[in-house]
C-alpha cells in the first residue's frame, strides 16, 4: 500500500488531531507502532511540524471519522488527481542546483578515502560525469586549488546508506575489503644491552731490566 510522503509529519499531525489508535496510525503511514507511541511521546520527532494529509488530499476527514468509529478498521488513502512519480532508471543521479557546486569536493573525498570505486559508480552516486572525475583525479581540473575533500553525504549529496551500499559494490568487484595494513612480522634489530663490566685499564708500564729478562745471576754456584 502507498504511503504519505512525509511518514512522521503526517503522524504528528494524526496524534495531535484525531483520535485514531497507535496501531491504526501505524498502519496508514508504514512506521512501527512503537515508533508512533514515541512520536506521540514527544521522544521523537520533537519540534517537528506536523503534515495534514486532509488539506493534501491524501485522506478525507470522513475516512477519519470511521476509522475513529471502528478502532480495527483501516485507513484507506485517497486516489490522488497527481500522477504518481515514475522510478528512475540506471544512469545519473540528479543533483540540485544547490549542490552542483559541492560535486568536485565530494569527488575528491571518495577518489581519496574509496579508491575501489569506478568511475561510473562515482556518477551514479554523485550525479556528474566521467570527465569531470578524470580532470579532478588527475588534478587537471580548472578549479582544482580550491577543491577540498568533502563527505557527499556531510554535503546533502547522497545518504549514507546509497553511499554504504556503492562502497559495498565496489569492494565486492574489486575483491578487496581494504583491512588495515598489518605490520610486518620481520621484527626490528633489538638494541643491545649496555655492557655493565668495568672498562679494562692498562697496566702500569713495567720497566724491563736484565734480571727481569734473563733472571738473576748467581755467581756462588756457576763454577767454571
Amino acid at each position: 500500500m502507498a504511503k504519505p510522503l512525509m511518514p512522521k509529519a503526517t503522524t504528528v499531525w494524526l496524534v495531535e488531531n484525531t483520535g485514531l489508535s497507535f496501531e491504526q496510525i501505524a498502519e496508514f503511514v508504514s512506521l512501527h507502532e512503537l515508533e508512533v507511541q514515541a512520536i506521540a511521546d514527544g521522544e521523537v520527532a520533537i519540534g517537528m511540524q506536523g503534515a495534514d494529509p486532509v488539506a493534501s488530499g491524501v485522506l478525507s476527514q470522513e475516512e477519519i471519522d470511521r476509522c475513529q468509529a471502528d478502532p480495527n478498521a483501516v485507513l484507506v488513502m485517497s486516489k490522488g488527481t497527481l500522477p504518481e512519480p515514475k522510478a528512475r532508471g540506471k544512469g545519473a543521479r540528479y543533483t540540485p542546483v544547490s549542490k552542483r557546486q559541492d560535486r568536485p569536493d565530494a569527488i575528491a573525498w571518495i577518489l581519496k578515502h574509496h579508491p575501489e570505486m569506478t568511475d561510473p559508480q562515482i556518477s551514479r552516486l554523485i550525479g556528474t560525469t566521467k570527465p569531470t572525475i578524470k580532470t579532478i583525479r588527475e588534478r587537471s581540473h580548472w578549479n582544482i586549488s580550491k577543491i577540498k575533500p568533502q563527505s557527499p553525504v556531510g554535503l546533502g549529496i547522497c545518504s549514507e546508506d546509497d553511499l554504504e551500499k556503492m562502497v559495498a559494490v565496489a569492494r565486492a568487484k574489486a575483491g578487496t575489503t581494504h583491512a588495515p595494513k598489518q605490520i610486518s612480522s620481520v621484527a626490528a634489530p633489538k638494541p643491545e644491552a649496555p655492557s655493565t663490566e668495568a672498562p679494562s685499564t692498562p697496566d702500569p708500564e713495567t720497566k724491563h731490566t736484565v734480571e727481569s729478562v734473563f733472571g738473576s745471576h748467581d755467581s756462588s754456584t756457576d763454577k767454571s
